[in-house]
């Protein structure tokens, strides 16, 4: 899942699963969705995988052919639940808990999913995050910003970092921004700043990186069903997640992990860097 902010009980060894807990539940498990071998040998690494777009994109990213390693904060019954799927698609999954927002875990992470995955990471899914709501930004907790931008973009920037020795020529990074980078959004301020950031920052690396034919884009979701939403809002606006979409509901994380595993492959999107696909329901963005 998305990166939430840390509680007290971080640390246990177990905790109950938010997906598997939401109702509707998500759609995440890529039950109906036919790989046709666009990853095949190719190794994954994906941040904020446990649950929600992470999981669906580790498990499309399996039935394409891929094996994968997931980072994920501390929800370690939803990372059980990925990995079962991933393992079902005939694929490995190695699991690795932290928070991306030590640059010392991403050092660390990056160097044992690439001997776990055989030495190399071809594909950098760079998916965690939090958001966390404020109502009147005068109010607004520093140590929330500062949780959130280390999170979302200095975690994103640090996995990137320490990945890069370990990918090889021909590799691709997807990073996860939101349709708020482009809309803004007045109650996650702080959030929708580090989505715009990021949206600068594949654009930048995008550059920096071409002479390494390493290519470089993101996906920005719209409103999607995922453990991040109950997990930020009130049961009210929960409910009416998704309304204001042109086509009037929340997107589900299956309908969102196609746009990754395309821009993954670099049989369908070689000619695609520093680019945004928008899954959103049907917002035009322009920017």
């Amino acid at each position: 899942m998305s990166q939430k902010e840390q509680r007290p009980r971080q640390h246990q060894d177990r905790q109950p699963g938010l997906e598997e807990e939401m109702r509707p539940k998500p759609r995440s498990s890529m039950s109906t969705y036919v790989g046709s071998g666009r990853l095949q040998g190719k190794t994954a690494l994906i941040t904020g995988g446990d649950s929600g777009i992470g999981r669906a994109v580790a498990v499309g990213f399996a039935k394409e052919g891929a094996d994968v390693a997931i980072v994920y904060l501390d929800e370690h019954e939803d990372a059980g639940v990925t990995h079962a799927l991933v393992t079902a698609a005939g694929r490995r999954c190695h699991l690795l808990a932290g928070d991306v927002g030590d640059p010392t875990f991403c050092r660390t992470a990056a160097t044992e999913a690439s001997a776990l995955l055989g030495g190399h990471i071809d594909v950098l899914v760079n998916n965690a995050g939090e958001q966390h709501i404020t109502e009147d930004f005068a109010q607004i907790d520093e140590r929330q910003v500062e949780r959130t931008f280390r999170t979302n973009i200095l975690g994103t920037m640090w996995m990137t970092k320490y990945a890069l020795p370990h990918m090889p020529r021909g590799g691709a990074i997807v990073n996860t921004t939101s349709i708020t980078a482009y809309r803004g959004h007045e109650q996650l301020i702080d959030y929708a700043a580090t989505k715009g950031a990021i949206v600068a920052l594949t654009r930048s690396l995008a550059a920096a990186l071409k002479e390494h034919d390493i290519r470089v884009n993101a996906v920005a979701p719209g409103p999607i069903w995922t453990p991040l939403i109950p997990a930020s809002f009130d049961a009210e606006k929960t409910a009416q997640h998704g309304a204001s979409a042109p086509m009037e509901r929340a997107g589900e994380p299956d309908e969102v992990a196609p746009s990754f595993i395309f821009l993954a492959s670099s049989r369908d999107s070689s000619y695609f860097t520093g680019q945004v696909l928008h899954p959103n329901g049907g917002t035009v963005i322009n920017g």
